[in-house]
């Protein structure tokens, strides 16, 4: 009989149609998730105009969604690890996707934002969840490059929803892009389907059909039988549920909270700029159709910043890379109250979205790094409902200094100030205590003992014993 370390083989493993598998399905849901938040912005000016709203109302109207992500976040992460992956994520399409829809029929703010706030709840769930499944299953050596690459599907969204509002909302109106939103609820029964569960959950109760079927995909030339078992480090295994004082165990306190303040800052960043960069640049006397060419070419510097932090987190220092990242991204921001025009200007929006944005993306990747399996999705859940706050501060902030008619560097200097605030509380991790690290080193000493014995080493996922 063999005791199977599945996170062991989880991590050796090379890349191969199952990861191919989770990458598209996260990738299409959180494609579908950045379409449903980014409407709101799109939409953001003829909205006001529609229902005659002021920009400080209007702030609270694009923020009722994230204080719905926020609970949705905190919640339903957390419920993922008591009831599964799969069941967690089709309850998160249903809400945001229903309920984003259905905004789309709504005159007046309250109405919009109570169905905002529920679509809310679908859209902060959905992220630690996705963020999770493909850092559990995804190989060590490609690991941030794959849920960065997840992540590019949240830009992808939000330039289909500019681009879908570049066609339709002066023809149709700006309900036809939340209508369309509704479309992502036949996916439902086919995530139920085609999409792997959780393999800590899997583990919990036992489901060891599951997890031979997994495993000889992970490693064809396992040949898992009825015989075997499979079992997950101690740190990973967890208790009988997730729970948020262990995000504070095992020297992972300040840790946690630089965590919550990086998330709080970024998040703050990232839907200020999701929120009202359409707007801002409209004040700055550009047409909505220019204005929303900025927002298609901000979403685009998000993809390459993604990739391009992803690779070098794998390459290099993955908590140095995002500190650097967002560094430039304060620096960035504060060039974009200055007066440019042509390619300066695409270049520079470019680089505020590759180092916001896409930075982002990388800090979603180091946290679902750091935290044990047991306890990945309360982690990410955690750091990305708290986060939300600043999210939700951000429309709100933002729409008030533009109520104030304040000169336009200072709306985008308060933005530069969250990116430097989370550079900071980054660098502030305590690297050593990553989970990914740790099973790194555990994996690798027994095999460099071996090694120096002069003998061969023995596998470390596939352990035979009596």
């Amino acid at each position: 009989m063999r005791h199977i370390d599945i996170r062991q083989l989880a991590d050796d493993a090379r890349f191969s149609r199952l990861h191919g598998r989770v990458l598209f399905w996260c990738a299409l849901i959180i494609l579908v998730d950045g379409y449903d938040l980014a409407v709101a912005g799109v939409a953001l000016p003829s909205i006001m105009k529609d229902m005659g709203v002021d920009g400080t109302t209007a702030g609270f109207m694009a923020s009722s969604a994230l204080f719905g992500m926020a609970f949705g976040a905190m919640f339903l992460g957390t419920l993922a690890d008591k009831i599964g992956r799969r069941w967690t994520i089709s309850i998160c399409i249903f809400l945001f996707s229903a309920f984003t829809a259905a905004a789309g029929f709504t005159t007046e703010p309250i109405s919009f934002s109570t169905t905002r706030f529920i679509a809310g709840l679908g859209l902060g769930g959905v992220m630690p969840n996705i963020t999770a499944a493909m850092t559990e299953y995804a190989p060590r050596k490609l690991r941030a490059r794959l849920v960065t690459l997840m992540f590019c599907g949240y830009a992808l969204g939000g330039i289909l929803a500019a681009l879908i509002g570049k066609q339709f909302i002066e023809v149709r109106g700006w309900q036809s892009v939340f209508f369309a939103a509704g479309l992502p609820l036949v996916l439902i029964p086919l995530i139920l389907k085609n999409m792997p569960e959780s393999l800590a959950y899997l583990v919990a109760r036992g489901d060891d059909t599951h997890l031979r079927q997994i495993a000889n995909q992970l490693q064809p030339g396992l040949a898992a039988g009825t015989a075997d078992r499979f079992v997950v480090p101690a740190e990973d295994a967890g208790h009988a549920g997730a729970s948020i004082g262990q995000l504070f165990q095992d020297g992972r306190g300040v840790s946690t909270a630089m965590f919550w303040i990086a998330f709080f800052t970024g998040l703050f960043t990232m839907y200020a700029l999701g929120s009202w960069l359409t707007k801002l640049m409209a004040m700055a006397g550009y047409s909505l159709g220019s204005a929303l060419t900025f927002t298609i070419v901000f979403n685009a510097g998000s993809i390459v910043g993604a990739l391009a932090g992803g690779w070098l987190g794998d390459k290099l220092n993955i908590k140095w890379v995002l500190a650097v990242m967002w560094a430039l991204g304060a620096v960035a921001l504060a060039l974009m109250g200055h007066r440019l025009d042509g390619l300066a200007l695409m270049g520079l929006i470019a680089l505020v979205g590759a180092t916001t944005a896409g930075t982002q993306a990388l800090a979603y990747a180091y946290i679902g790094q750091f935290y044990p399996m047991a306890i990945r999705s309360t982690g990410i859940g955690m750091a990305s409902g708290i986060g939300r706050a600043g999210g939700i501060a951000a429309p709100i902030i933002i729409g008030f200094l533009v109520s104030l008619q304040l000169p336009l560097p200072q709306n985008f200097l308060a933005i530069a100030l969250a990116c430097a605030v989370g550079a900071v509380a980054i660098a502030c991790v305590n690297h050593r205590r990553c989970a990914s690290l740790h099973g790194g080193d555990a994996a690798e000493a027994p095999a460099a003992a071996a090694l120096a014995r002069g003998r061969q080493p023995m596998p470390q996922a596939a352990r035979r014993h009596p």
